[in-house]
Parts: structure tokens; sequence; C-alpha cells
């Protein structure tokens, strides 16, 4: 597997930047935030740093009616009935798609990315939306699925795309078939744009997250390993929203530095997983997948801030990380390999190009 440390890009960038405070990464910014101190003061304090603009690089707020200085929605936490009937289906789900897999193709490598996907979206819509009825779900999650593949090229695009370019129109008839599916369900809680975003953020990161945690239970055969810890040190090493901007509404002072207003402040979760006084272990070793390093106790798991802080923090984290331990359980309970070498994506958040692996069942003995 290649590592985020050798990675070129924006994520080369932020991870070869000197830890010694906030860091301005050009000129005129953006500014970036390396400290937990920073970071917390930046994801809380709404006041003095805003929430960016929407996910389709559109710059229409319309939708919006959070309670933030901004507008921008702000959702509750999944309630834990919500985070178990999405975990129930998540668990069938995903049965469903290696015994599809099996039956089709039982001779090729199983595709993390691929496989993860109709599972997280059908569990995370039932959980998103428990009233709906299986077929109305089901349709929900396949146009979630098909607008986030409809996002794609617009994030990924250098500069956002024309509005009547045809990447545009793709992602805005995309959007549209999820907002007119989510209209019809009576007892929406919000406008359906809302609902829109909560359920594609829902189901693209754990999509990424669970597929960087089956390459790395892939390419690193321990034993005896807890799958919470598992999930921790996947978060740690490859958090999948590996970076998260925020924008001052006045002039700044942080960490001593002052910030001037209307720039855009990053923190990345990334950088803050691979500070010595956030993870236990020797700091050599940071870069490593070391799932055991959580035993000692000496440092809480999820300081580094894979699910953010402030009133954006995830309110699907509960779940994530259930459908996540759950896949480490998966995991853990066979030998996985890795069929090619995985490389980093950084077109949309960080996810793994490709994760193809094979399965043998039972756990072989470390060698």
């Amino acid at each position: 597997m290649d590592s985020a440390e050798s990675a070129g890009g924006r994520l080369g960038a932020v991870l070869s930047s000197p830890r010694s405070g906030v860091v301005a990464l050009g000129p005129h910014g953006p500014w970036l935030t390396t400290t937990p101190d920073q970071a917390r003061q930046v994801l809380t304090e709404v006041s003095h740093f805003d929430f960016p603009g929407d996910v389709t690089r559109s710059g229409d707020l319309s939708a919006s009616r959070g309670d933030t200085r901004s507008g921008h929605a702000v959702f509750p936490p999944l309630q834990p009935e919500h985070v178990a009937r999405g975990l129930a289906v998540f668990t069938s789900e995903w049965e469903t798609a290696i015994s599809s897999h099996d039956r089709a193709t039982q001779d090729e490598p199983y595709d993390a990315m691929l496989l993860l996907r109709r599972p997280v979206a059908r569990a995370t819509t039932s959980a998103v939306l428990p009233s709906v009825d299986l077929a109305h779900r089901d349709l929900v999650a396949d146009l979630v699925l098909a607008w986030i593949d409809a996002l794609a090229p617009v994030i990924a695009a250098r500069r956002p795309p024309r509005r009547w370019s045809r990447t545009r129109r793709t992602e805005r008839d995309a959007r549209l078939a999820l907002d007119d599916a989510l209209a019809d369900i009576p007892d929406l809680n919000g406008p359906p744009q809302m609902a829109a975003t909560m359920l594609a953020a829902g189901i693209q990161v754990p999509i990424a997250a669970g597929a960087w945690l089956l390459a790395w239970l892939a390419s690193n055969p321990l034993q005896d390993v807890d799958p919470v810890e598992a999930v921790w040190e996947t978060l740690r090493l490859t958090p999948p929203t590996w970076i998260t901007a925020r924008i001052t509404t006045r002039d700044v002072d942080l960490g001593g530095q002052r910030v001037p207003s209307g720039a855009v402040v990053l923190v990345s979760p990334l950088l803050l997983g691979r500070l010595s006084e956030l993870v236990p272990g020797d700091p050599d070793g940071l870069p490593g997948f070391d799932p055991h390093r959580w035993r000692s106790g000496t440092q809480r798991p999820g300081a580094w801030l894979p699910f953010g802080a402030g009133p954006h923090a995830c309110p699907g984290r509960h779940l994530g990380m259930a459908l996540l331990t759950h896949l480490a359980e998966w995991g853990l309970s066979r030998t996985l390999s890795l069929t090619q070498r995985v490389t980093i994506d950084q077109s949309r958040g960080i996810a793994p190009l490709p994760c193809r692996f094979m399965i043998s069942e039972g756990p072989e003995p470390v060698r």
C-alpha cells in the first residue's frame, strides 16, 4: 500500500507542513492549523469561522435552514434506535453483496469500493429515513449513489464547471431526481435538499472508510486485534474526510497568528492523527498501521477529530462506527490478501484506488 506520507498533491503539501502553529500554504493562504487546540477553535467558534459553500460548488445556498451564522444546515446526531436499524440493514446487505459476488464471479477479486456501495447506501438511508418502505428506501439509496457519482467530476475539477456544461447538467439532473424522491416522503424532517446532503455524506464517507479498513487488514495480518481499535487506527491513518475548511468572518488571532477576514482556514484530521501528543507508541512508528497501540489507554481514540467537532460534527458518527466495527469483525475472521497495490485517490476526500482483495476463511498464523 502507498502511504499518505509518500503522496504528492494537496495531501503531500499538508503533511509536509511545519507542525509549529498556523501555517500559510500560499502567499495569501489558505491557512492550515497544526495543533489540536487551534483545530477545535476553528471548528467550534461559529461566530468567527463560517462554513464554506455547498457540495455542488454552485454557490446556491437557498436550501440552507440551519442555526449557524451562515444558515448552513445543522443535523442532529442519529438516535440509537436508528443506528441499530442501519446496522441490521448493513449486516444483511453485506452478506448479500459477498454472496452475489461469489455466485457471479467466484474466482475474481472483490472490489471493496464497489461491494460497499449498496450495503452502506441502504443502511444509511434506513437510519436517516426510518419510516420509508423498502422499495422507496432502495430507490432513494440508488438515487443518492447516482448523485454521488455525478458530483465526483464536479468536486474533482480544478475549477467549478460552467453552469450549462454537460458535467453540471448531469449533476443537476441527478440531484433533482433525488429531491423528487425525497419530496414524496410525507414526514421528511426538513426540505429534500437537507436530507440529500446528509445522505450523500453519510454514504460516500463510510464507503471510503470501509475500503481503507479492508485494505489495512489485508496488508497487515496481525493477531488478536480488537475490531474497534482497528477502526480507530484506520480513521487515524486514512480518514476519508482528511481535510475540512472554514472561512474567517473577521480578523482572527489563531495561536498568536493574525489571520485576516475572509481567509480559508483548514483543519486536517489526517495531519492531527500523526501528532505524538495525540497518538500512543513510538513517534517514528506513527505512519504505520498498529491497532494494538490503543491498548495502552494513554491517549483517547478520536482526539484527532475524524468526525469533526462543533455544530457541524458528523451526525452519523455512531452509525459509521457501528458499520465499520461490523466490517472489521468480518475481516478479522478471515484472511484477506490484496491483489493489487493500493494507491491514494485524492479527487474527493481520499479513497483507496483500487482496493481489490481475495478471501480465505479463518486467519492464518503470523510467521
